[in-house]
C-alpha cells in the first residue's frame, strides 16, 4: 500500500533580525549564514524528489529560504542542463495565511510592488493588496491567527488528497513558515525548530477540521 502524503513544516533560515534583535527592521531578509542554511536543504532534505507542492509565507526571509533551498525543483529555476522537467517540478504557492503572527515591523510583509521587484517570476495571484496590513483575518490576535492556521491545515489536506490521487511519485508537501505561527499550525506550543529545520507530519480529517499528526 502506498504511503500517505507527508507534510513537512520548515522554519525559515536565519534572518537579519534574528541576529540584530532589531524587531523594527521591516521584513528583513536572510543573513549570509541564513543563505548557507537554506542552501544546505538541497543536500540534506532527503524528501526533495517527492515534493509536489511548496507553500511559503510571502515574507522576504521565507521566500529566500524557499528559493535557496528548493530552487532545483521549482519551474522558474529550470535550465537547459537541469534533469528536472516542468512537468516534474513542484508547484510553488505564496500563501498569506502562513505569515508570522505578530504585527511588529519584522513580521510584516512588503508591499506587492516591492516583492515583485525583488523576486520577479513568482506567481503573486494569491496575494491581494493589503495582505500585509495585519488587520482583519491577518490580525495578530490569537483568534485570527488560529483561524488562519486552520485554513492552512485544510489546504494541506486538499493538497495531500490531490497528490495521493495522482500517484506515488509526488507524495510530499513542504510548508515554509515562521517559528511562532508554526505553533498554531501544528497546534503544538512546544515546537521550536532550528533555523531551516523541519518536522514531518501526516494530515488527517477530524470532523469539519484538519489536524497534523507528527511522524
Amino acid at each position: 500500500m502506498a504511503s500517505k502524503p507527508t507534510i513537512y513544516l520548515v522554519r525559515h533560515a536565519e534572518s537579519v533580525h534574528n541576529v540584530s534583535k532589531d524587531f523594527n527592521h521591516h521584513d528583513p531578509g536572510l543573513t549570509q549564514t541564513g543563505f548557507a542554511q537554506a542552501s544546505a536543504l538541497a543536500d540534506t532534505f532527503s524528501a526533495l524528489p517527492s515534493v509536489g507542492v511548496i507553500l511559503t509565507s510571502p515574507l522576504t526571509r521565507t521566500i529566500e529560504t524557499t528559493l535557496a533551498g528548493f530552487s532545483n525543483i521549482l519551474p522558474n529555476a529550470l535550465s537547459t542542463d537541469s534533469p528536472t522537467t516542468a512537468e516534474r517540478a513542484a508547484k510553488l504557492i505564496l500563501d498569506p495565511d502562513l505569515q508570522e503572527r505578530s504585527d511588529l515591523p519584522c513580521d510584516t510583509g512588503s508591499d506587492l510592488s516591492v516583492l515583485k521587484a525583488k523576486f520577479p517570476g513568482l506567481d503573486y495571484s494569491p496575494l491581494e493588496e493589503g495582505w500585509n496590513t495585519k488587520t482583519g483575518v491577518f490580525s495578530a490576535d490569537d483568534e485570527a491567527v488560529a483561524a488562519r492556521a486552520g485554513r492552512v491545515r485544510k489546504k494541506l489536506l486538499r493538497f495531500a488528497k490531490e497528490l495521493e490521487a495522482s500517484g506515488p511519485e509526488k507524495n510530499a508537501v513542504v510548508v515554509v513558515t515562521h517559528g511562532v505561527f508554526m505553533k498554531f499550525l501544528a497546534e503544538d506550543g512546544s515546537i521550536d525548530l532550528p533555523k531551516a529545520g523541519w518536522k514531518a507530519y501526516l494530515v488527517e480529517e477530524s470532523g469539519d477540521e484538519a489536524v497534523l499528526k507528527p511522524l
